[in-house]
């Protein structure tokens, strides 16, 4: 949505806004925010709002948060009277010049980049969470809400009214939820969102975890976007979405006769990266407890048919030519994550070779013969730490953080006594 400053400052005077949240992502992809009043929003928006991001793992001691207007959205579980709206910023240094760890500006700038050679982008998440049971003192446990199973109806599926709530909620947000159902593991549900810009389909990742942990927290819930939160239970996926246009013309088709060399060679370059991206991708030590497990991926392949592929190319008629990358989870950055997979299609395309696509064109999806993803957090980061693709698409301190941070959660792991433990202390309830 487009608005001025005055439609803004407007909007605050006849809506009874009282509180205003200045919403940004910090490095490992964890939504945070500081609340202004509305006289402060003329100022936020001319000069930026300082901060202490010392804290933060950023290098810095002091940035600015500055809104961007078009992201104004209200909160609808908040008071009526007195309303709380909130804005995605971007990070400036006190200067006013961008800071290079803000990867949302990060993204932006590619995707006009991608657009300066004719390429339009949209993509879009599905995305899994488990709702659990609260304890007499309100803590969480990990009792699952309900034993439904996948597609299941009420009363098998006592999600549904939580879920209803969410969706709604999102709705009313500006956000953009195209289904919602109950999944395979007990208490399991999955939120699908429509295409949008990369960035605002970032946006909204990020703003829906928070939407489904309030909601859920209004039925008496805990809601959980840990990978693996069951062992003997299905994990939650991030699927991710895309599809590309060149020049207004679609690049992916939804069978081979009908997909583009640009689109086989876009495909071939994310296989050909996806080892490398994978510590960004899955950032804890519990994702590679889902990877290879139920219908998570397991090999760097795709598929036309296959759901269990790490790639699957939508055949469904109706909606634009897409592919699915089916390995993420909700633990990672989500503008990191967009970016990466972006410039390795576009590196594909750049280098016109799609000769991993024709491969696994030709072969049986379930064959030996394709490489594995990497099935542990310490062969992740050996291939992030060799990858010069890595380091040509990441500013070099998001890199480095992003890598030592999976690192230390590595060693904290080896030398916990109770692994389990450690990984819901460290997981469960901030994820």
């Amino acid at each position: 949505m487009s608005f001025t400053p005055k439609e803004i400052l407007k909007f605050t005077e006849e809506n009874d806004v009282k509180f205003i949240r200045l919403t940004f992502c910090d490095i490992l992809g964890n939504l945070k925010n500081i609340a202004i009043m509305p006289n402060e929003l003329s100022h936020a928006c001319s000069h930026g709002i300082p901060f202490d991001a010392s804290s933060l793992g950023t290098g810095c001691s002091e940035l600015l948060l500055v809104p961007d207007i078009s992201t104004l959205s209200v909160l609808p579980w908040r008071p009526k009277s007195g309303r709380v709206v909130r804005f995605f910023c971007s990070l400036k240094n006190p200067d006013g010049s961008d800071y290079s760890g803000d990867m949302r500006t990060d993204l932006i700038s590619f995707i006009n980049e991608l657009r300066l050679d004719g390429y339009s982008c949209e993509m879009g998440t599905r995305c899994e969470f488990y709702l659990f049971e609260l304890n007499e003192k309100g803590e969480p446990t990990k009792t699952p809400h309900d034993n439904g199973g996948y597609l299941d109806v009420a009363p098998l599926d006592k999600c549904e009214n939580p879920r209803r709530e969410i969706c709604l909620s999102l709705e009313e947000m500006g956000l953009k939820p195209k289904s919602s159902c109950h999944k395979h593991g007990p208490g399991q549900n999955e939120i699908e969102f429509r295409g949008s810009e990369p960035v605002t389909a970032a946006d909204d990742m990020l703003h829906y975890k928070t939407v489904v942990k309030s909601i859920a927290a209004q039925f008496g819930l805990f809601a959980s976007f840990m990978p693996k939160p069951l062992q003997n239970e299905h994990g939650s996926a991030l699927s991710i979405f895309l599809s590309l246009t060149k020049n207004g013309e679609h690049i992916f088709g939804s069978d081979p006769d009908k997909m583009s060399l640009e689109g086989k060679c876009f495909i071939s370059g994310v296989l050909r990266r996806i080892r490398e991206m994978t510590a960004f991708l899955n950032s804890t030590t519990n994702s590679y407890k889902r990877l290879g497990m139920g219908y998570a991926p397991k090999y760097v392949n795709w598929s036309y048919e296959n759901f269990s592929q790490l790639i699957r190319i939508s055949r469904a008629v109706g909606i634009p030519p897409r592919i699915e990358l089916r390995s993420a989870d909700a633990a990672c950055n989500p503008y990191v994550v967009f970016k990466l997979i972006l410039a390795a299609g576009m590196e594909g395309i750049r280098n016109g070779d799609c000769s991993l696509m024709d491969k696994t064109m030709k072969g049986d999806p379930a064959a030996a013969g394709f490489e594995l993803l990497p099935m542990t957090p310490e062969e992740a980061i050996e291939a992030a730490s060799e990858s010069e693709f890595i380091r040509r698409n990441l500013p070099g301190d998001v890199y480095k953080t992003l890598i030592a941070h999976l690192d230390r959660q590595v060693n904290a792991y080896r030398q916990a006594k109770d692994k389990d433990e450690f990984e819901e202390r460290s997981y469960f309830n901030y994820i």
